[in-house]
């Protein structure tokens, strides 16, 4: 949801306000990661058990998963919010924010922290409409609430000229609608849940279970981030020209990740429902199929950003210029050229999730933190925004290779019990 969000605003903000508009609002996505994406990784883990309970056929425990994961998320949700905007300045500062960006940096980001209670609470209910078999009214819940989010960034943004402040509103009153759809349709529209008060309270039991899972989720969300800081603080020494077109190629190659990684968080519920089945063999077939759909799927996402360049750039600014156009064109050259890695990412990561293996995400993670560091304070000095435009590709490789060696023991196991 984060992803779309972030990609509306870039647009509106690119083209109706300025280029220094959108580097601001770039600007800020790695601090959001690091703030915010710890958080959705601990959510990510309350709804594991929910899922596995259903599949066991536990109904009672399902229903009691699922509001242990609703009490915890809003609690994480309050907390995080409060940490995001205590960490805003110095965090600006430490990724080196260009002067002529800052002030709307913070802007947009205090807006924005105010909503991450809403942001966990859907991302809670849709994991829990997930993991009973429902997956088509959480995309429903996505559309409106992103129609809303357009809508009101071009009232805010474009008629009332708000700025990235308007921007900021517009997600905000974006994610309340989505977070309240969803929670009602949990609570009123699945038959299979019934859900009463004091099941939002927080067990002792439930919660050592599910923070065992989300934990090491929230653990690689915050290592990637640490990595995409430094990063961004190697960018923003090219000033704010450089800024604005690695935001553009970045939310352009977020679009493209968006049916690759979807398809993986589908296949990690139905991963995580199989598992608590004992439906091993099953696993093991679904998983090839989907490695070979999120295959095809990063070679098309890569002809689209080898050969789409100037009209991506185009999309999310109207006053670029050339030096704003061969960056950008430069960074997604690159990483077209490397896509099936993420896509191997996506489905292992989410898989080993799925399997209760969360640590997995961990591991990747501190591959990818290596990949960006490297390339941050080794290679950047050398050869410049080149460097920075393989990142990526380096990072990604190094998640690979343990979640490949990781999933492969799994799924040994997983043949053997099968097989008896």
């Amino acid at each position: 949801m984060q992803y779309t969000y972030n990609m509306v605003d870039n647009i509106i903000v690119g083209r109706y306000v300025s280029t220094n508009a959108l580097a601001a609002v770039g600007n800020i996505a790695p601090i959001n990661s690091f703030a915010i994406g710890a958080a959705f990784g601990l959510t990510a883990g309350f709804t594991i058990p929910v899922a596995q309970c259903f599949g066991a056929g536990d109904q009672e425990e399902t229903n009691r998963q699922a509001g242990n994961g609703i009490g915890l998320s809003l609690i994480t949700g309050v907390l995080f919010s409060a940490l995001a905007l205590l960490v805003l300045h110095p965090m600006l500062g430490w990724i080196h924010t260009p002067k002529e960006i800052y002030d709307l940096s913070v802007q947009y980001a205090a807006i924005m922290y105010l909503g991450v209670p809403a942001q966990l609470l859907y991302n809670v209910f849709t994991g829990i409409a997930r993991s009973v078999g429902d997956s088509k009214k959480p995309l429903l819940f996505l559309l409106i609430s992103v129609a809303v989010n357009l809508v009101l960034d071009l009232l805010f943004v474009a008629h009332f000229g708000w700025g990235v402040a308007g921007a900021a509103w517009a997600t905000l009153i974006s994610q309340i609608v989505a977070a309240v759809s969803a929670g009602i349709y949990v609570f009123r529209g699945i038959p299979v849940l019934q859900l009463k008060a004091r099941m939002l309270v927080p067990t002792a039991k439930r919660t050592r279970r599910q923070l065992a899972l989300g934990i090491p989720v929230s653990l690689q969300f915050t290592i990637t981030s640490i990595g995409s800081m430094i990063l961004q603080s190697a960018v923003n020494g090219f000033g704010a020209n450089v800024v604005a077109a690695f935001t553009a190629a970045g939310r352009a190659e977020s679009i493209t990740n968006i049916p690759m990684s979807n398809l993986a968080v589908a296949a990690s519920t139905f991963v995580a429902q199989n598992y608590g089945a004992g439906q091993y063999r099953r696993i093991l077939t679904t998983v090839r199929k989907v490695f070979v759909v999120d295959l095809g799927l990063s070679v098309l996402c890569s002809l689209v950003l080898f050969f789409g360049g100037e009209q991506i750039v185009g999309l999310f600014m109207t006053d670029y210029n050339s030096q704003i156009v061969y960056a950008a064109k430069e960074y997604l050259f690159a990483i077209s050229l490397c896509y099936s890695l993420v896509s191997v990412l996506f489905v292992l990561r989410n898989t080993l999730q799925g399997l209760g293996c969360t640590y997995a995400n961990a591991v990747a993670g501190a591959g990818e933190l290596i990949g960006r560091i490297a390339v941050s304070y080794l290679f950047t000095p050398l050869f410049g925004f080149k460097a920075v435009c393989f990142a990526g590709p380096v990072a990604w490789l190094l998640a690979d290779l343990p979640l490949i060696v990781l999933y492969w023991r799994k799924a040994k196991q997983m043949r053997k019990l099968s097989n008896q």
